[in-house]
């Protein structure tokens, strides 16, 4: 397993090791307070939790997307109040293979700490391994981290023009602009590239191997550097589990657009298309 996530069987054989923390990043679109009960009903063994709206999101600072980047000295005090420090060594998961978790580890390794992993299979394949759970709130010692944003990474709504290869994480019925749930507008950014985060999978959830999604990302890339394309979703929360991805098979990490297609859409004088590019 590569050292950007961690499988289910090494994180049980580590549960007790010092300096671990483990984050619980379950969230439901649809009903935003189920994520915090199903923590409190059960989660693994020490964990404590991170809502993405109240600790993964913020007023708006670098964008004005449905889930605005919290800015940098907020991330720094969730990062504290969640016990980490900088030795660390951190464990996100959710429930949804990484689409939330990934928001988390991108947030940590945007502010510059050095040992986050994801759990590769979540919550469902926890339970399934019938590894220990419990239930209750848990709370850790106040951590000391403090970071500086890599501001290099984040791509925001003046420079979106200006990115070589721009990548659209949504499904591509979302993509193409047959559909649009969220959001007032159905479409995507002209020019963009569609890479549902999704493929990133196997069809049991857990990731692909690295070198396969390797060869699919350098197909999509094009000769684009990684580091130098940035991928957008709805609102900068599933497009992480793409940069979790690419950095899995190895690539530089590619830029994240947070404001993504709910910021730009909700300005009626951005263009916008539809269909395959």
């Amino acid at each position: 397993m590569s050292e950007i996530l961690i499988n289910c069987d090494d994180l049980n054989a580590t549960l007790q090791q010092a300096g671990r923390i483990i984050v619980d990043c379950r969230y439901d679109l649809e009903d935003g307070e189920r994520g915090h009960r199903d923590y409190l009903s059960a989660h693994i063994p020490g964990a404590v939790y991170a809502d993405l709206h109240d600790d993964l999101s913020g007023p708006p600072l670098t964008d004005c997307g449905r889930h605005p980047l919290p800015s940098p000295d907020v991330q720094n005090a969730l990062f504290r109040r969640l016990g980490i420090n900088h030795d660390s060594g951190v464990v996100v998961y959710d429930d949804m293979f990484g689409a939330f978790a990934g928001r988390l580890w991108w947030m940590l390794r945007y502010m510059g700490h050095p040992n986050v992993m994801l759990l590769n299979g979540g919550w469902r394949h926890w339970l399934e391994s019938g590894y220990p759970v419990q239930g209750g709130e848990q709370k850790n010692v106040p951590g000391d981290f403090t970071g500086l944003p890599r501001q290099e990474w984040l791509v925001t709504l003046d420079h979106v023009r200006d990115v070589p290869l721009l990548i659209d994480s949504r499904d591509p019925a979302r993509y193409r602009g047959e559909s649009e749930p969220l959001d007032r507008v159905a479409g995507h950014i002209p020019g963009a590239r569609n890479h549902f985060w999704k493929n990133n999978l196997q069809g049991n959830g857990l990731f692909r191997p690295a070198a396969d999604i390797r060869a699919s990302f350098e197909q999509l890339l094009a000769g684009t550097p990684a580091g130098e394309a940035a991928f957008y979703c709805g609102s900068g929360v599933t497009a992480c589990h793409n940069l979790v991805a690419a950095a899995h098979a190895g690539l530089s990490l590619p830029r994240l657009y947070a404001g993504s297609w709910s910021e730009w859409c909700a300005d009626p004088d951005r263009p916008v298309a539809t269909g395959v590019e």
